[in-house]
């Protein structure tokens, strides 16, 4: 297919998210960022942490993404004394018929809401992150493979460390994205009040299905990357290792570089926010777009770096001035 196909295709086939968009809309006020996140997600089949502050509507955007697709969604409240069996299930001893019964868990749903994913100890975060990887659950001597699509959506707070368990790195690599939750603006504030009421809340409608979904998801693999838009992918990752190769004075900032994975997923969120904007092909922008939430969660900072007050955004930013554009 040329460019000009894929971009008819394309702004076919987007109606579909903006179908979902527009039902999100309905409860979340503003968060722009994060919903298209969350859509970018879900068309990548990727899976996203969210971290920010209590009350910035996090639970909410999952559990409406879920509700205007017709498909499973089960919320985990993530606690200290949480077992990997009662995330993926078990199996109970029948006595009337001396057998074992398998018992699934809250894991075999569509889309799973992981709050407070770093209050869990490192045992229940493993069986998760198995299953993310995977896409299969083993209970005993039974595989059990994970119906499509399979999202996780993992919230975390940035404060309150006390009785948490921070994800370590290896594990956290498997998140697709790492979205930062803001505050939002005066006018969405005075909305989110007004909305508050329970007289004007409106319903969500489930109005697309899993298969709309796939079809997306496809048309969305198709749109034109060129391989100069590669190589900077490739430059952007690579940069992140060795600072230095490329006239960069970040080396004693970076403890460690993000792994290939990054580049796949930043590759796949390229094309996912090219298909947002409906059109056919990447560009720069889509790669500037897209590179911090998909490296910010993947570059260890040095203690230097933490010393002078510099986050992994700034790096970032560093980096994507710095880089040669295409």
């Amino acid at each position: 297919m040329d460019i000009q196909e894929i971009t008819q295709r394309v702004e076919k086939e987007s109606v579909v998210l903006r179908q979902i968009m527009l039902e999100m809309e309905k409860v979340v006020v503003g968060q722009r960022n994060l919903v298209e996140r969350m859509l970018i997600g879900l068309l990548c089949d990727g899976h996203l942490l969210l971290e920010g502050l209590p009350g910035l509507a996090k639970t909410t955007a999952v559990k409406t993404l879920a509700a205007a697709i017709r498909t499973t969604f089960q919320r985990i409240q993530f606690t200290p004394d949480l077992l990997p069996a009662d995330i993926l299930g078990t199996q109970v001893y029948r006595p009337d018929h001396g057998t074992f019964e398998i018992k699934k868990g809250p894991i075999f749903h569509n889309v799973i809401l992981a709050d407070e994913i770093n209050r869990a100890p490192a045992k229940v975060q493993s069986a998760l992150l198995e299953a993310m990887q995977e896409r299969q659950v083993t209970i005993g001597d039974n595989t059990f493979q994970l119906d499509r699509p399979f999202l996780v959506l993992a919230t975390q707070n940035p404060i309150e460390q006390e009785g948490t368990y921070p994800l370590p790195e290896a594990q956290i690599d498997r998140f697709m994205l790492k979205i930062k939750v803001t505050y939002p603006s005066a006018e969405e504030e005075k909305e989110i009040m007004s909305r508050a009421n329970p007289e004007v809340a409106e319903k969500v409608n489930g109005i697309v299905e899993v298969s709309e979904i796939e079809s997306a998801r496809e048309t969305m693999r198709s749109i034109h990357m060129e391989e100069k838009i590669v190589d900077y992918i490739v430059r952007i990752s690579r940069a992140t290792r060795n600072p230095q190769e490329f006239g960069l004075e970040l080396a004693p900032m970076i403890n460690y570089g993000a792994s290939p994975r990054a580049s796949i997923w930043l590759g796949l969120a390229s094309r996912a926010h090219a298909f947002l904007s409906g059109r056919g092909y990447v560009t720069p922008q889509d790669i500037k777009s897209m590179a911090p939430d998909v490296l910010r969660h993947r570059i260890l900072l040095s203690y230097e770096a933490e010393a002078e007050g510099m986050s992994t955004d700034d790096v970032i930013k560093s980096l994507l001035e710095r880089i040669e554009v295409p």
